[in-house]
């Protein structure tokens, strides 16, 4: 079988390409340039190529940094200007990643693509394919995978979500004698040099510092902020005010330009609207029952779901949940089995 790998220059990638190679399947190495390298990111493209070689593959580069820059660099820092807090793994994984990459690919010849992701494909004796969490749950990435298709499932493959560690990921690599066997984790976001987020809206997006209220839940003035883009719901630290309790942002109000605070109780909630809905598995009626994650480091919770058509849905929790946030992903679970999900508003 003709099988493209998407190549990060990583160990995870780099040991779906060798695993299929040594399955026999003729195996082309892709690597998307997404943005312009800023510090220590620029050696991580140098190393697929390297890795393409030793396993005596193919490999190309495939540019796509315009459309990286407009579908998920400019919706990332429009959604801090809007006073929310993006996941661009998700967008980039929807859009690009199993968009663009993937149409290429397919248009390349290849018949599937493979990725290094911790995620789990099955397909029942019906052809509808299941996408379930990974063995390694500590590593599990099916929460980024939340805007996948069955139409676009059928053309993929994730070799890495029978492994039950990253240390037999990275045990294979040495058998393999990968020259990224002993490479360190990627950062959180590939495109933010450091993690600062706040540095690369301000120097590479174009926001500003625009000072404005810090206002108590009550109504009264405690400061002023820098700019909503540096504060996201839940935060504690670096809000920059004196209170008698322990004060986290409760909400941010773009239209007022405002960072809302509040003592810790306030920043649970009950419920949640969402938007932009997609579906691996559809829902079979308007109301169901499901477990939910709100964001990627969170523990699943039940939760009750009703469709309310143009792509939202509420979701009423089973218990109050801490600092959901809005431009975040509310994802959705059957036991082991990704079922959908959306963008939190």
């Amino acid at each position: 079988m003709k099988i493209a790998v998407a190549m990060s220059g990583g160990v995870d990638s780099s040991v779906t390409a060798a695993l299929l190679k040594k399955e026999g399947h003729e195996v082309t190495g892709f690597t998307m340039r997404l943005f312009e390298p800023d510090g220590d990111v620029a050696p991580a493209m140098h190393d697929a190529p390297l890795v393409a070689a030793h396993l005596g593959i193919q490999h190309h580069f495939i540019d796509f940094e315009t459309d990286f820059r407009k579908l998920v660099i400019d919706v990332f820092a429009e959604s801090y200007r809007l006073g929310r807090t993006p996941n661009p793994c998700v967008r980039c994984n929807s859009h690009v990643k199993f968009g663009l990459l993937l149409e290429n690919a397919l248009e390349f010849g290849a018949e599937m693509l493979a990725t290094g992701h911790y995620v789990r494909k099955t397909t029942d004796s019906a052809g509808v394919h299941h996408l379930r969490t990974s063995l390694n749950i500590r590593k599990d990435q099916s929460y980024f995978l939340c805007g996948l298709t069955q139409g676009r499932l059928s053309s993929l493959l994730f070799p890495l979500g029978e492994i039950e560690s990253k240390e037999d990921v990275r045990e294979i690599a040495r058998e393999f004698r990968l020259p990224v066997s002993e490479k360190g984790e990627s950062q959180e976001i590939c495109f933010i040099p450091d993690d600062d987020y706040v540095a690369f809206l301000e120097k590479k997006c174009g926001l500003h510092e625009k000072p404005g209220d810090i206002i108590h839940r009550n109504g009264e003035i405690l400061g002023r902020h820098g700019g909503i883009h540096r504060y996201t719901i839940g935060q504690r630290r670096g809000i920059g005010v004196a209170w008698s309790e322990p004060l986290y942002v409760s909400g941010i109000d773009p239209a007022r330009n405002a960072v809302i605070v509040a003592e810790e109780q306030h920043i649970f909630s009950v419920c949640l609207a969402a938007e932009n809905l997609s579906w691996i598995i559809p829902p079979r009626s308007d109301e169901f029952v499901a477990f939910c994650k709100i964001r990627y480091r969170h523990r699943p919770v039940g939760c009750r779901v009703r469709i309310e058509g143009e792509g939202r849905c509420q979701v009423l929790f089973d218990e109050p949940q801490r600092g959901v946030t809005p431009g975040q992903s509310v994802v959705f679970y059957r036991d082991d089995e990704l079922l959908g999900g959306g963008v939190i508003i």
